[in-house]
């Protein structure tokens, strides 16, 4: 009887912790507050769920937007991978360009922000100075380096020219493009700078005071004590850096686009695949065909993510 009533008694309790809830939902207030995020949740599902969902199924369409959809089942994702030659190309044009300037921006933003990190007079102004390209429109990014990059005229050419080297044709030949493209990318370092030096900041002053007096120098407390320490910092800067690579547009069909008229440069050689995708959605309007060509995107992009997330715990190193 003692252990019957017990259990009742808990019970009891339990049910009163349990009345203030019921009363919460009772008296209106979840339906207060659904009616607040209401315009959010709605704004969410027709700006981003509903175009996901018809982007998947216009995937398997062949659509203009002149006629109705036509289902035609996988054959869209057939041609990418066995017709279509510039989807090729593209994806070989964006991997190079993805293996080059993300582990360069990698090493270049790093070394800045270990400089910055130091104490200097005017730090707080080459602070600025360094995340300041981040703030100007891509538009007038890739016109400012048109100009720099001009075969006849160009600042980096009549540098060269003044240091008794012949000039390049950055834009204009196969074989300098990507390289321009891949150097280009290293102007927009600032926002990885500053994710840098944040990490930096974090670093504990005691692991580099024990280093020393276990005899490290500058270069060795870098390699045992820095980078495992921002080991977490950069796999982030890694990962968003390469999502970025994939996805490069604005550079490559201003920077091409507006000398030539064809956005992939010189024989395609700088054909970038979000360039190839534009193309064929709003210059030949595939709009099906485009729409498959974004989920292959969206599929590269999870998988590598989601691999390089993998791969992290061997190199990554958390407090």
């Amino acid at each position: 009887m003692a252990i019957e009533s017990r259990r009742h008694e808990i019970e009891g309790q339990y049910g009163a912790l349990r009345r203030p809830r019921r009363s919460w939902l009772l008296r209106g207030d979840f339906l207060a507050a659904m009616l607040f995020i209401a315009p959010w949740i709605i704004g969410f599902a027709w700006f981003q769920l509903f175009p996901i969902a018809a982007s998947f199924y216009y995937s398997f369409t062949s659509y203009n937007m002149m006629q109705p959809p036509r289902f035609v089942g996988m054959e869209n994702y057939s041609r990418l991978f066995t017709e279509d030659a510039l989807f090729r190309k593209s994806l070989a044009n964006t991997a190079v360009y993805t293996v080059f300037s993300v582990p360069l921006g990698l090493i270049v933003a790093f070394i800045f922000a270990l400089l910055l990190n130091r104490e200097i007079p005017g730090r707080a102004l080459f602070r600025a100075l360094f995340y300041f390209p981040a703030v100007i429109p891509s538009v007038a990014t890739a016109i400012l380096w048109i100009m720099l990059l001009n075969t006849q005229g160009g600042l980096v050419n009549n540098v060269l020219k003044t240091l008794g080297l012949s000039p390049k044709p950055w834009l204009t030949s196969p074989d300098w493009t990507m390289p321009s493209l891949i150097l280009l990318s290293l102007w927009g370092v600032g926002p990885s700078v500053v994710i840098f030096l944040a990490g930096l900041q974090g670093v504990s002053r005691e692991l580099y005071e024990a280093a020393r007096l276990d005899g490290a120098g500058p270069f060795r407390l870098i390699r045992d004590v820095t980078i495992p320490t921002m080991s977490p910092v950069i796999l982030f800067n890694l990962v968003t850096g390469t999502i970025y690579a994939l996805q490069v547009f604005a550079q490559p069909f201003i920077l091409f686009g507006s000398r030539s008229g064809n956005p992939g440069g010189p024989l395609n050689s700088v054909l970038m695949y979000s360039v190839q995708l534009y193309t064929v959605a709003f210059n030949q309007f595939q709009m099906g065909y485009a729409a498959a060509m974004a989920w292959v995107l969206f599929v590269m992009i999870f998988g590598l993510s989601l691999l390089t997330m993998r791969l992290s715990t061997r190199f990554v190193h958390y407090e």
